[in-house]
């Protein structure tokens, strides 16, 4: 557990490439974590911040198959596909992310949370307009 919060951590403190190694040891020492949605989810994150859009839709479309109702990973899916020019794909992304968590979007893209660094949340806002957001 203390590698997944570490890893998350560094993550959102600008080492995205530590955070991952990190959330890495926390998945293979605990598969069954019950926070491992939420791991899968910050794993994503930490690949789209890192510019490995690749490994961020693998990720996030990994966590989406284990964890439908969850909202997070699709708008990472959302931002990562819109990076990649994957229009179709990330419009559809986009669209889930607001229907399942309308709460969560708002206060995640609307309003940067406080442990996201400005330039993360850009770069986040960035790959979802690439997605056909219009915020």
């Amino acid at each position: 557990m203390a590698h997944g919060e570490l890893g998350t951590a560094l993550i959102y403190s600008g080492r995205a490439d530590q955070g991952l190694v990190a959330l890495q040891t926390n998945i293979r020492l605990d598969p069954r974590d019950p926070l491992l949605a939420w791991r899968l989810n910050w794993m994503a994150v930490g690949h789209y911040f890192c510019r490995d859009y690749g490994a961020a839709i693998e990720t996030a479309t990994r966590a989406i198959r284990s964890y439908p109702e969850l909202p997070m990973p699709y708008r990472w899916l959302a931002a990562a596909l819109g990076q990649t020019g994957r229009s179709e794909e990330a419009r559809k992304a986009l669209k889930q992310a607001v229907a399942i968590g309308p709460a969560s979007f708002e206060m995640f893209v609307h309003r940067r949370v406080p442990w996201h660094r400005a330039e993360d949340h850009a770069h986040m806002l960035e790959g979802l307009r690439n997605a056909g957001w219009q915020g």
